[in-house]
């Protein structure tokens, strides 16, 4: 499998590619998966107006938002990690696996006085793309944080995805603050921000249907969670990084941990993953 150094849209990176022509691309800056592509297309969404100055997060892609869930603590929303530079694992990279690690600094601990090391596993295969994240405490003390892979859908048009899983799953409306169950099968017509408890024990967790395609899309039990977000019609317009009908062409389907905190143990770590599969019905 080739590795090479390249820019995507002014982001430097690299890519690699399958011989059937699969690829993916991850940025310096958060170990961000910009580009995945499979099938002939792009799955991935990275909106045109996304930022490119090596530090303001990009919007788009695979985000890892870590150690901070949104806007739930004191850290700059959605944590540190998306804005600052991964260094590639060079000697845990000979594999179609492709290793990117973010430890602390001085930096950091002026933000987060913990000391930890981030691993973020990136693993191509044939319509497949699975992300891995692995925190350890380097520290004497518990180590607790929120987070998620902040994935980005591209779709051919918002109204006409549908995304099934979970039903009677609890469900945590956002946009409204109220509880309900999931349906098991969800549209997107408006503004739509909700948290669910997964049930992960029958694989896969959520089915994205786009047209004549099925995305699968995993994760592990260790998230807890997923987050289902489109911004609408009126907060897509509000949103600077985004063109106004992005909405239409986007669905976040996250894994997630938001609620209730990850806790790690000194000297220990945690690892948790999103797989994402395409498959065409017969």
């Amino acid at each position: 499998m080739n590795l090479t150094t390249d820019f995507f849209q002014g982001h430097a990176g690299w890519r690699w590619s399958l011989p059937q022509g699969d690829s993916v691309f991850v940025a310096e800056q958060g170990a961000h998966v910009l580009s995945w592509q499979t099938g002939g297309r792009e799955r991935l969404y990275l909106s045109p107006h996304a930022a490119c100055d090596g530090t303001t997060a990009i919007r788009g892609g695979i985000p890892v938002c870590f150690p901070q869930f949104n806007q739930r603590g004191a850290l700059p929303k959605h944590g540190f990690a998306r804005n600052m530079a991964w260094r590639l694992l060079n000697e845990q990279s000979l594999r179609p696996e492709k290793v990117f690690e973010l430890s602390d600094s001085a930096q950091t601990q002026a933000l987060w006085p913990f000391p930890f090391k981030a691993q973020l596993m990136v693993s191509l295969g044939a319509q497949s793309l699975k992300i891995q994240l692995t925190v350890h405490n380097l520290g004497q003390q518990t180590l607790g944080f929120t987070g998620a892979l902040h994935t980005y859908f591209a779709v051919n048009h918002i109204d006409q995805v549908s995304l099934h899983g979970q039903a009677n799953r609890a469900e945590w409306n956002a946009v409204d603050d109220t509880h309900h169950q999931c349906t098991g099968q969800l549209t997107f017509k408006t503004e739509f921000d909700r948290v669910y408890d997964v049930a992960t024990e029958n694989q896969p967790t959520w089915v994205l249907h786009d047209g004549n395609e099925q995305l699968h899309i995993s994760q592990s039990d260790s998230w807890g969670q997923s987050v289902v977000w489109n911004p609408g019609a009126e907060k897509c317009s509000q949103i600077n990084d985004m063109p106004a009908d992005g909405h239409l062409h986007m669905l976040c389907v996250e894994a997630a941990r938001v609620t209730s905190s990850i806790q790690v143990p000194p000297s220990q770590q945690w690892e948790a993953w999103q797989q994402l599969t395409v498959s065409t019905p017969c």
